[in-house]
């Protein structure tokens, strides 16, 4: 009975060792973060690395600012006010995050944890007409912020924590394999816990890559977004068609150069029959 009763317990006793030892590696994992803002020259951008098991799986590159609209009692203190709170995530942020298969996570905290942002990116298969092809995206974002900070809120109604998170999202869409970067600003609607107010996520600066990172701290090939490369159509156009300006010059002066010679080496025939006794 005894051993019966040992081999019973035994059994569960092992698998809460084994959640508690993959619950703890877990945690571990999550701990392998950086914040490499530092080495950025642009102010504006943090730079923040995932790293599980010694190698780079989530880097993402970005400048963040959140418009934040909240309330606050007019000069008769019956009326209501929306005021705008512009908040932009700072560097020396503490940052989280985790790297899966098909689903990768960063989150950040600044100021004393009064704002945090969260991002979770999946990775999905379609099948198309040449085959299945793979992607991945942002597919959710929630920012928690709190009201009753005093430098970027004065004296709002209802202040406290709120959260402002996305609803149906799909951007950043990007081949497997690939990174993001989009210098272009963008733009992300964000329903708010306070009644009746959505905030606005603006990115910008963007290169982001949450799977499959190939080599340490370096982001693979670029998908560059739509925006960035009409802009630099826009750009390189007018230098083509100059090119292209430039050669019709060029090739109608040379024409015109050898039309020139070869005329002025032919016989001129007057057009007066009386000076036909003058040639020879």
């Amino acid at each position: 009975m005894d051993r019966q009763g040992r081999a019973v317990l035994g059994v569960p006793t092992l698998g809460v060792l084994l959640m508690l030892f993959h619950t703890l590696a877990q945690i571990v994992a999550e701990q392998e973060v950086e914040n490499l803002s530092g080495l950025s020259t642009n102010p504006e951008k943090d730079i923040f690395v995932v790293r599980e098991n010694g190698t780079t799986c989530l880097m993402a590159e970005f400048a963040a600012k959140f418009i934040v609209p909240y309330d606050v009692w007019a000069s008769n203190y019956v009326d209501l006010i929306t005021e705008q709170a512009d908040i932009a995530l700072t560097r020396g942020a503490e940052v989280q995050g985790h790297c899966g298969h098909n689903e990768s996570e960063l989150q950040v905290f600044w100021v004393d944890r009064a704002y945090s942002l969260k991002m979770l990116f999946v990775k999905e298969s379609h099948n198309t007409s040449k085959g299945p092809e793979a992607t991945w995206r942002l597919s959710k974002v929630q920012f928690v912020y709190d009201s009753s900070e005093k430098t970027h809120f004065k004296d709002a109604v209802r202040a406290g924590k709120h959260t402002a998170n996305s609803h149906h999202l799909s951007a950043l869409v990007t081949p497997a394999g690939k990174s993001y970067e989009c210098q272009a600003q963008q733009s992300i609607s964000l329903a708010s816990s306070d009644p009746q107010k959505t905030v606005t996520m603006i990115l910008s600066a963007v290169h982001i890559q949450p799977f499959d990172i190939v080599s340490d701290f370096v982001f693979s090939e670029e998908h560059k977004c739509p925006v960035d490369e009409r802009e630099q159509l826009e750009e390189t156009l007018p230098l083509i068609l100059g090119l292209i300006l430039g050669l019709v010059i060029v090739v109608t002066l040379v024409i015109y150069h050898i039309h020139h010679k070869m005329t002025a080496n032919q016989v001129q025939i007057p057009r007066d029959r009386s000076q036909y006794k003058h040639m020879g």
